[in-house]
């Protein structure tokens, strides 16, 4: 039986250290990003507040498009007392569920390794540090772990329950079975029916490629381990559709899931190599070893697929491929396409990357070219990125952030070079390739020696990067919001125009009338004040003693100067960044709408179904 020596705990102790720091550190320190981080925090928080713990309301409207884990999870530390005094920006409950979600998809992974080293493994323990790191400092995991959405805690359920998969197949315990089929469910309610697809993909490829569909089968159980999935996490879906009915279908079901995959949904329409790019990207600087890995992977298959040589318990290699290939050829497949769809294949690929440094084998007195042409182009790789980072600094005018078109951030050049950001990026990126450089020329390779360095890149560069622009993008809306709240009248409606930021609803905590910025627009939202409801609010008629006569309407710069918005006459309350507050006469608003409706022949078209309505 496995049992930890003192150094593996050592290890496993050190993964989930730099683990906490990478994921926890500073979580909570900036705001949430718009727009769709905000809606689902608003959601989250809805259910601590309302006690309504079984549909997702944000904005006064049900939230059908994920299932409720993530909005649990997140209602549960907003639930914890006193959560506003430190957590005052209520970003760390929202973005808890996603951390967590990849530290201990990170832990287990180390451990994984700890407690089946591969064969030809050189250095066990090291391994298993290079495979936790590999996916850890992935760009993309850096990105979606402190960001309040639902994509982290899929890959890190999932992911969870594939390598517990695997695990049972290369070694059965009593009952050990379930386990990876219980984590199966609460993916389930974590992103929908997506996790079955994937996981069933992913383990009849693996089945294929090693040619053992028949211990596979006994093994992890698929029929009852289905069944045990479907105990998990129907219930909810049960009780959703009789409490909502068909709406909940259309919408989650029929929108957010077949529609999705099936067509093409708010302009996310991509080439068929989009997934290469992602690929690419989300493994950066050490994805020409991944690359390399998959085709010493793709011999291994090949080879145990005429002879039958590869043991179970040396298989991950071709497991995380056939996991890998499985994300691939879905979403690929998918009409939506979004670079967090990739987010699944990313603990794949951080396995396939571990074992990188055990594919330069001694063969006499020669080694790996190939390994060696991998190992240059990931040093390459790190010495253009830090270029990237340091030539603004060097050179301002050929700086692309220049180029950045945000009317948010017009002075970002500036404020990163000043800042120091760019400088120490790169620097440390640097120093990265510097290592790599050394270790190759010593003959000593080692990964983590590369990836030391780029944990401090995030700490030191990424994280203040973010707090850079919620400071630019985010930190004028909460000032608005939060004058919001104290300067409204009693029962005085909250409207924003043109730029749509539902961050304003989370932080106000008020319902907000969201309308783009056209003529129809005056007219749908003269037209909300009286006849929409939603839950906590509803319209109301001028005139009558409980309402207000006025309305409170934040409004971007651009849209502020058209003239159908300025017939409004609005009193100024004050400005914030690009954004105007204004309080206006309903009664004024009403006339103003009537006479878009008599003299341009406009309707309002707020009553349309719109899948996406916030």
């Amino acid at each position: 039986m496995f049992s930890f020596s003192k150094r593996d705990f050592a290890s496993l102790t050190f993964i989930a250290f730099i683990g906490i720091i990478l994921f926890f550190w500073g979580l909570g320190t900036t705001g949430l990003i718009d727009e769709t981080p905000a809606k689902f925090a608003a959601a989250g928080r809805s259910m601590s507040v309302s006690g309504n713990w079984l549909t997702p309301i944000s904005n006064g409207i049900p939230r059908f498009d994920k299932p409720p884990l993530i909005y649990w999870l997140m209602g549960l530390i907003y639930s914890i007392p006193n959560q506003s005094s430190w957590d005052p920006l209520g970003s760390f409950a929202a973005r808890f569920p996603s951390a967590i979600s990849s530290l201990l998809l990170m832990t287990i992974l180390g451990e994984t390794l700890l407690r089946w080293p591969q064969k030809k493994n050189i250095n066990q323990t090291r391994t298993a540090v290079v495979t936790a790191l590999s996916f850890a400092i992935s760009p993309f995991v850096m990105i979606w772990s402190r960001t309040a959405v639902s994509d982290a805690l899929l890959c890190g359920t999932f992911g969870l329950s594939m390598l517990l998969q695997w695990r049972c197949y290369v070694k059965p315990r009593p009952n050990s079975w379930v386990y990876a089929w219980i984590i199966l469910g609460f993916s389930i309610l974590a992103k929908g029916p997506v996790a079955i697809v994937l996981m069933m993909f992913s383990l009849f490829l693996f089945g294929l490629f090693q040619h053992d569909f028949s211990r596979l089968r006994s093994n992890i159980k698929p029929g009852y381990g289905l069944i045990v999935a479907m105990i998990i996490s129907m219930p909810w879906f049960i009780i959703e559709y009789i409490l909502e009915g068909n709406k909940f279908l259309k919408s989650f079901f029929g929108y957010h899931n077949f529609q999705r995959y099936t067509s093409i949904v708010n302009s996310h329409q991509e080439g068929i190599f989009f997934f290469v790019l992602m690929l690419i990207i989300a493994s950066l600087p050490f994805t020409p070893l991944l690359i390399l890995g998959i085709i010493k992977g793709a011999k291994e298959i090949r080879i145990n697929f005429l002879k039958k040589t590869l043991k179970p318990s040396d298989s991950l290699l071709v497991f995380s491929i056939s996991w890998l290939l499985s994300v691939f050829i879905f979403f690929t497949l998918s009409g939506t396409k979004l670079p967090s769809y990739w987010l699944p294949a990313i603990p794949a690929a951080a396995i396939i990357i571990g074992q990188a440094e055990n594919f330069e084998i001694n063969q006499g007195n020669n080694k790996s070219k190939l390994f060696t042409i991998c190992w240059w182009l990931s040093i390459l790789l790190l010495f253009l990125i830090a270029i990237v980072f340091l030539l603004p600094v060097l050179i301002p005018n050929l700086s692309f952030f220049n180029k950045i078109n945000d009317n948010e951030m017009n002075n970002l050049s500036t404020q990163l070079i000043s800042s120091g950001i760019l400088t120490i990026g790169g620097m440390c990126l640097l120093f990265s390739g510097i290592l790599g450089i050394a270790s190759k020329k010593s003959l000593k390779i080692n990964l983590l020696s590369l990836q030391v360095p780029i944990i401090l890149f995030q700490l030191l560069a990424i994280n203040p990067l973010f707090r850079l622009i919620d400071f630019n993008r985010q930190l004028p809306l909460r000032e608005a919001s939060k004058f919001i709240t104290n300067s409204m009248k009693p029962n005085e409606a909250i409207a924003m125009v043109g730029i749509k930021k539902p961050s304003v609803h989370f932080y106000t905590n008020k319902v907000i009338l969201y309308e783009s910025n056209t003529n129809v627009n005056v007219i749908n939202l003269s037209e909300r004040l009286s006849l929409e409801k939603r839950i906590g609010w509803e319209g109301y008629q001028n005139g009558k003693p409980k309402d207000s006569d006025s309305l409170l309407i934040l409004i971007d710069n651009a849209t502020s100067k058209l003239s159908h918005w300025k017939l409004l006459d609005p009193e100024k309350l004050g400005r914030f960044g690009i954004y105007n507050l204004w309080r206006v006469d309903i009664l004024r608003l009403e006339n103003i709408a009537n006479k878009f409706k008599k003299e341009n022949n406009l309707k309002s078209s707020w009553t349309e179904h719109d899948p996406e309505r916030y």
